[in-house]
């Protein structure tokens, strides 16, 4: 899959990556060769992100074309939004207040490349932003009245980059495309891409190291191109044409968050959030289970009201509480 990054003037993004190609804004728009490519993960670097500018005809014509762009139409809509950037201030309230609390001014402005800052101190709240609004070069505002509060957030253009920064941000920009390994020549067949949701750090997983191994192979068998993430590539998810959940799934996690995101991407989804929602909540299980007279154990639905009675009656029985 051809990987592109899209800038209104090529001059202005000094890259050198294998694999990656640096195009112009209009070119993308105008060649044809752009238009007839089959596949391609269109990272957008433009200066604006305004409506029915260069920049968002970019991931509009991606999206039409069957490309998958960085930030996608969703994504540039989500920024425009204050009562998304509300919630998602809200949302990330205690890392906000615990990261900006050294600050003395009353202003302070986060730049985010790739989801990395130049401080170290910034960058789990730099990855939280990225994953949140996925776009190669962010800008975050944050405000104090009587707390830090985000109040805006938008692009960077690449024009806009300070000159001492640009160290940083092409190192950044090479380790994230790096990231991907370079396709060996069975995998250059590959129809689509596959995300596997796993933690390296999970005691009882639904699927060991080994078993996640017989899966990538089981995937490249059928001309899918694998690839294991974790919950900080949440941001990556539009890369990807399906997501494999491969952790203990839950709704107050980030497990339902991955699939409800992958599901308004268009990727396919197992588990589905509506999957999610209603199989990790045993009373519904149990419901539908004796609706369709599928054979379970004995089972009875426990609540304040018949608590009493739940040791009573004979044979074995699963008791589920219900608030």
């Amino acid at each position: 899959m051809a990987i592109l990054i899209v800038v209104n003037n090529t001059k202005d993004w000094a890259l050198n990556v294998p694999g990656v190609d640096v195009v112009s804004a209009r070119a993308y728009l105008a060649d044809r060769a752009y238009s007839d490519m089959r596949d391609a993960k269109v990272f957008n670097l433009s200066r604006t992100y305004r409506y029915q500018s260069l920049g968002y005809y970019v991931s509009l014509l991606a999206e039409a074309r069957g490309h998958k762009p960085m930030p996608s139409i969703n994504t540039i809509q989500d920024m425009k939004s204050q009562t998304i950037i509300r919630f998602v201030s809200d949302d990330l309230d205690q890392m906000i207040q615990r990261d900006l609390s050294p600050i003395h001014s009353d202003e302070f402005v986060l730049s985010i490349y790739f989801g990395r800052n130049l401080a170290r101190r910034y960058d789990r709240l730099s990855l939280n932003l990225f994953n949140l609004f996925p776009a190669p070069l962010l800008r975050a505002r944050f405000v104090r009245s009587k707390k830090w509060q985000l109040q805006s957030i938008g692009p960077i253009a690449a024009s806009e980059i300070h000159e001492d920064h640009w160290p940083f941000v092409v190192n950044v920009a090479q380790e994230y495309f790096a990231r991907k390994r370079p396709p060996s020549p069975r995998r250059n067949a590959a129809r689509f891409d596959l995300a596997i949701l796993h933690s390296p750090t999970e005691i009882h997983p639904p699927s060991d190291a080994k078993a996640l191994k017989k899966f990538m192979r089981a995937a490249e068998s059928m001309s899918l191109s694998p690839e294991l993430i974790t919950k900080d590539d949440y941001g990556r998810l539009a890369e990807f044409d399906a997501l494999f959940i491969r952790e203990t799934t839950s709704v107050n996690h980030h497990t339902y968050r991955f699939a409800r995101r992958a599901q308004a991407e268009g990727l396919v989804v197992v588990d589905d959030p509506d999957s999610i929602v209603r199989c990790t909540n045993k009373v519904y299980l149990a419901e539908r289970l004796e609706r369709f007279r599928i054979r379970t154990p004995r089972t009875r639905i426990v609540n304040r009201d018949n608590l009493e009675n739940v040791g009573r009656g004979s044979g074995p029985a699963m008791h589920f509480e219900a608030a």
